[in-house]
């Protein structure tokens, strides 16, 4: 007679016997791999499609784990005995009972065994064959349930009849498929063979520039009479009046030329950056022929319509830095060449690519003395709604010549370097309470080196901002210690209308070289006004209407010795276009009204009409 232990181990023998034979039959629905072999396979032989054509083989063991139920009573007593979930708790089973295991195993894995209500399993207890065939019956029922539940998917001969005929069928389309599919093959293993870079992606933008400028009769500006065609060349001041010499500018040529930028941005980490970026142009914009001096690249000129390089045509580094976090809050930029509008007086609708598109427009016109500098900038971002940016940067800008005295930060020569030139710190704090409205609190200090010639301003007089300062009576004046506040807000009302503008106050103090002339101030202000139409004609294009006072003089007036003109204040009126064509190519038509230009009041309005095409890639 068999005992109650014997019965465990037996059951949990024959469990295995019928697992392993069922594994080994469901392991022939498995052979074969390709779509176009299910053909060939027989009507009694079963396949399970998946979604990518291929043939899978079952896993019996997983079918039977996943999906155990409680087997039968074995005897008619134990209608009143207890299901168990664990051998543990039998009370009268130990692990050192020679059936253990196997008992645990139908137990905690099978449930095909129950206990006494008494809490125990009596394993010397005798039964009858008829006992051992019912527990055995009842756990081989178990089993073929499983079997049957999990094969139910499988596919049928009438399946695989079809299957075949769709195959003749589309013979031809399954033939052009795979050869598509291996000429895709080829072509990502010969792009990765001939690929740029696996940590840097390039990009660019090149832009088309058609401008002209006119005027109903020449324009008075501020410039040398010895090289009127000079902007650069500073006028001198009368004898007599100590009033700047003045030329009468004509009319100049409608210009067609380009600008570029090619963008390396690589990535050593997934969350560092470091980017190089290098420019090439070739374009003069008409209106520098009306300016005074040192207002090149200023008034009433597209930012994008420039040369961008010491000699037209060639190829600069306009940027270099790196980037890389610290935390989750704060990244820092360090570098010989970092971009000051890449990380100050952003604006939503006054963007260079898409937004308002002259040189005073894209940002504040008192901001900033370093356009591209070496040192390091810190963006720390506090919360979603606020966002604090410091930076320092030493004078570095790609388009200023070095043998002219620019590029301070890089000539080690005494007056220069990274500290000893031109140089800027700057802070701003952005509020942001929604994505709709951004504030931006601007403060910029600034050491202004003198120019060859001994006075300041020019592309690096920010916040004069343009023109010329000397000591009141042409003479030389020492490096200047400049200030600058900026409000800067912009605000998308709705989704199709928006606002923006900024404020701006500059103050310059102005050191004569000569102790025999006293000094003094030069203060500033400047103010845009201005509306913006996302999505206007087409999704993605911006309209933007700009109203612009860019130099608003309050104090100091005859320390200009380019700029003052005869005490009027120039503004403008810009309106400008973005027109995507498709995600690629873009029009951005743009015209411009000058008020009182160069700051005198005789002097005709200025018209201004550009056509820019935009290319990126």
């Amino acid at each position: 007679m068999f005992t109650l232990w014997k019965l465990g181990l037996s059951v949990s023998i024959a469990l295995g016997i019928v697992i392993v034979q069922s594994a080994s039959a469901l392991a022939q629905v498995g052979k074969g791999s390709e779509l176009d072999a299910a053909a060939s396979v027989t009507s009694e032989t079963a396949i399970v499609p998946s979604p990518s054509n291929s043939i899978i083989t079952p896993n019996p063991n997983k079918i039977i784990d996943s999906t155990l139920a409680i087997a039968e009573a074995t005897r008619p007593e134990e209608a009143n005995m207890s299901q168990l979930t664990s051998v543990s708790q039998l009370t009268d089973v130990k692990p050192t009972d020679w059936a253990f295991q196997a008992l645990q195993s139908l137990v905690e894995r099978y449930g095909c065994i129950v206990g006494y209500p008494d809490q125990t399993y009596r394993g010397n207890q005798y039964l009858t064959r008829y006992e051992f065939a019912a527990g055995l019956n009842a756990c081989l029922d178990k089993v073929q349930e499983l079997i049957q539940s999990n094969t139910s998917g499988f596919a049928t001969k009438e399946d695989l009849d079809t299957l075949k005929r769709l195959q003749e069928e589309f013979a031809a389309e399954l033939a052009t498929l795979r050869s598509r599919v291996d000429g895709l093959e080829n072509r990502i293993v010969t792009l990765q063979k001939q690929q740029f870079s696996t940590t840097t992606k390039l990009t660019g933008t090149v832009w088309f520039n058609l401008t002209g400028a006119f005027a109903s009769d020449p324009v008075i500006a501020e410039r040398s009479l010895n090289q009127p065609n000079n902007v650069n060349a500073a006028p001198t001041r009368s004898a007599i009046s100590n009033v700047p010499s003045r030329d009468l500018r004509q009319e100049p040529e409608i210009t067609f030329g380009y600008y570029a930028f090619f963008n390396f941005n690589t990535s050593f980490t997934g969350k560092d950056l470091l980017v190089t970026q290098l420019v090439s142009g070739n374009g003069n914009s008409p209106v520098n022929q009306f300016v005074s001096a040192g207002f090149f690249n200023s008034w009433g000129t597209p930012f994008l319509d420039q040369t961008g390089v010491i000699t037209p045509g060639t190829v600069a580094i306009r940027e270099l830095f790196y980037q890389f976090p610290v935390g989750n809050s704060i990244r820092i930029a360090v570098g010989p060449r970092l971009n000051y509008y890449r990380f100050f007086d952003a604006n939503r609708f006054t963007f260079f690519p898409t937004g308002a598109t002259s040189f005073q427009s894209n940002g504040s016109t008192l901001l900033n003395a370093v356009d591209r500098g070496s040192g390091a900038a810190l963006i720390w971002t506090i919360n979603p709604q606020f966002q604090f940016t410091i930076a320092y940067l030493g004078e570095n800008t790609e388009f200023l010549n070095p043998a002219l005295g620019f590029n301070t930060s890089s000539n080690p020569s005494s007056g220069n370097g990274l500290f000893g030139g031109t140089n800027t710190i700057s802070a701003q704090l952005q509020f942001s309470p929604s994505k709709n409205f951004n504030l931006r609190l601007i403060y910029a200090n600034s050491d202004l080196k003198p120019n060859a010639a001994g006075f300041i301003g020019g592309a690096t007089g920010e916040p004069i901002p343009y023109g010329l300062a000397d000591d009141g009576f042409g003479g030389r004046v020492r490096t200047a210690d400049a200030d600058a506040f900026v409000i800067n807000f912009d605000w998308l009302i709705t989704s199709k209308f928006g606002i923006f503008g900024r404020y701006s106050y500059g103050v310059t103090d102005i050191s004569p070289v000569n102790p025999l002339r006293s000094g003094g101030e030069i203060r500033v202000q400047s103010i845009q006004l201005g509306l913006g139409f996302p999505d206007l004609g087409k999704k993605g294009a911006l309209g933007v209407l700009s109203f612009l006072m860019p130099f608003d003089y309050l104090e100091g007036r005859r320390f200009l010795l380019s700029g003052g003109g005869d005490g009027a204040t120039q503004y403008e009126i810009e309106a400008s276009y973005y027109y995507p064509i498709t995600s690629n190519i873009a029009l951005i038509p743009a015209f411009y009204t000058i008020f009182n230009p160069n700051n005198f009041e005789d002097n005709p309005t200025v018209f201004v009409g550009n056509l820019r095409a935009q290319f990126s890639f």
